[in-house]
């Protein structure tokens, strides 16, 4: 039977809508430019609600109010502690099959605006939050949550406790789980999420990957000419695509990189017959270990000496390559506050993180050494080849959201290939 959440932590069945906060509403109506009178009219205007839920593989539900589209959708359940960059963290192909929960209570503040994609679709499986302004306050909006999440047909839901389901999260491990909207049907939902396989085995690289080759030379927003700038291209690089995230190849461009992204499954073959100065492993979803095309590819790259940089996903699957093994984190990482130890020189770095697989350090050949450690657990974070010009980092330098303390790697990707030219 479902189990109902006590009164402070569920929504009454109203037509006013999702919880707004006192701040939140505050903001709404500075961003107004109309009158007293209209931001009175907008919150006598009536929203048309629908009843959520989300059920876990445990047979725990949560009831609340749907912020997106109708539906059923199924994945794994994390959380996120990330007080911003929702919009970052929802098109990031990393989060394919993964229903994310945001742990900060306001989200949607800043409503959403097109230059902050970090792909052309939303790949994560849908989203869980506490409380969703009616509303955002910010310049560049372009359209609010609820309304963005109905037009990319994400399912999610909002007015739950998610500090209870976070710290559920935290004891027993990342769930699968499925978040109904609509017409609700707990054991059809319940049946959903424990039909789901989990990600252990599965490869979403391909999945997420563009289906064929693009060049990419567009750097960094510039807000005042809204535009994204060109810089000049020194470098050709070949970027192996298993769920790129946009800002990731406009840091390469801002360095002078001419990109060329390829699918996750083109052959080495035709990546070397491009002569790249470079290549570049991206960050994606799913586990690392089933991606035997992958790791092929990166073989022959480490044997033909050609400066290589991975991140997240490409991280790991650097460390396979050179012949260690991965495994699946309890709960993962996912978060902007995380710190990491760079092991060279000692200096703590704040990063970006999203990741629910880490390499086991146990497996490093002698090859291989360790360059970063996180703090948080003391998972692998970052390993160099000391034979091959190939390097890569768990976490995410690009950030996106997040803070850019480990931007410097792709500097040292640059200077790799500066030193072979």
């Amino acid at each position: 039977m479902p189990r109902r959440l006590p009164l402070q932590f569920s929504l009454a069945r109203t037509s006013v809508g999702p919880v707004i906060s006192t701040a939140s509403a505050l903001c709404c109506n500075r961003n107004l430019a109309g009158s007293a009178s209209e931001s009175q009219a907008a919150r006598a205007r009536p929203h048309v609600t629908q009843p959520a839920i989300l059920v876990l593989e445990d047979g725990t539900v949560f009831e609340g109010e749907s912020v997106g589209a109708n539906g059923l959708s199924v994945g794994e359940v994390v959380f996120n502690t990330a007080m911003t960059g929702y919009q970052e963290v929802l098109t990031d192909p990393s989060y394919a099959r993964q229903m994310v929960t945001l742990t900060y209570p306001h989200i949607g503040n800043t409503g959403f605006t097109d230059q902050d994609d970090e792909a052309r679709k939303i790949w994560a499986s849908g989203l869980i939050v506490r409380d969703v302004p009616r509303r955002p306050s910010n310049w560049r909006s372009q359209v609010a949550l609820p309304e963005w999440l109905q037009a990319r047909g994400v399912v999610a839901i909002s007015g739950i406790d998610t500090r209870k389901l976070t710290r559920l999260l935290r004891q027993k491990g990342a769930q699968n789980g499925a978040l109904m909207a609509g017409e609700i049907d707990v054991e059809k939902a319940l049946d959903a999420a424990r039909r789901f396989p989990g990600l252990k085995g599965m490869d979403l690289a391909k999945v997420v990957s563009t289906e064929s080759t693009y060049n990419w030379q567009e750097g960094q927003l510039d807000l005042n000419a809204d535009a994204f700038v060109r810089a000049g291209l020194k470098y050709k690089v070949v970027a192996f695509d298993y769920g790129v995230k946009l800002n990731i190849l406009r840091m390469l461009a801002e360095r002078g990189c001419d990109v060329t992204v390829v699918p996750a499954q083109t052959p080495v073959a035709e990546v070397l017959a491009l002569q790249p100065d470079g290549v570049f492993l991206s960050n994606g979803p799913g586990d690392p270990e089933p991606c035997d095309y992958a790791i092929g590819a990166i073989k022959e790259l480490i044997a033909q000496k050609v400066p290589t940089f991975g991140i997240c996903l490409g991280h790991q699957l650097l460390a396979l390559a050179a012949g260690a093994r991965t495994l699946k984190m309890a709960t993962g990482h996912h978060g902007a506050n995380h710190p990491v130890q760079d092991l060279d020189g000692g200096r703590v770095m704040i990063t970006s993180q999203n990741h629910g697989f880490a390499v086991d350090e146990s497996t490093l050949p002698a090859n291989v050494r360790v360059t970063h450690r996180s703090l948080f657990d003391g998972t692998n974070q970052g390993i160099a080849l000391t034979d091959a010009p190939a390097f890569s980092f768990q976490g995410h330098p690009e950030a996106s959201p997040g803070p850019r303390d480990v931007g410097p790697l792709f500097d040292r990707f640059v200077d790799l290939m500066a030193a072979r030219a």
